[in-house]
Formats: C-alpha cells, structure tokens, sequence
C-alpha cells in the first residue's frame, strides 16, 4: 500500500497523537456537583499542564505533517 506521506511523517503524527491524548487526559478529573464543591477543579495541572500539553501536541502535528526530509 502507498501512502502520501513518508514513514517518518506517519511516525511523527502517531507521536503527536499520544501527546495530545495525554494533555486530554491530564484536564479530567472529577467534577464540581450540584450539592458539593470540588477545588480540583481549578488545579495547576488541570488548567494550566494539560492544556500546554495538548496545544503542544498540535503543533507537533502540524510540524508533522509539514516535515520534509532533507535530501542529499
């Protein structure tokens, strides 16, 4: 089977991937109740960690997929 992009694009992309998944994963936790209040809600890694790390992991895709390599 041929692909459009080279081996090394289709790598990168799996790897972005992961990374965005964690950031993803990094943001959930439990929630704020009707009845109850939970202050993990606003956490360090909550609202500031996973999203860096998500929007990182974009970039990286976007890096990915534009990734050319070098030709002799």
């Amino acid at each position: 089977m041929k692909y459009n992009l080279p081996k090394i694009n289709l790598i990168l992309i799996a790897v972005s991937l992961i990374v965005i998944i964690v950031g993803f994963a990094l943001m959930t936790g439990e929630p704020s109740g009707a009845t109850e209040y939970n202050p993990d809600i606003f956490s360090f890694r909550r609202i500031t960690v996973g999203p860096m790390i998500a929007l990182f992991g974009f970039v990286m895709m976007i890096a990915a997929i534009l990734f050319k390599k070098k030709e002799k």
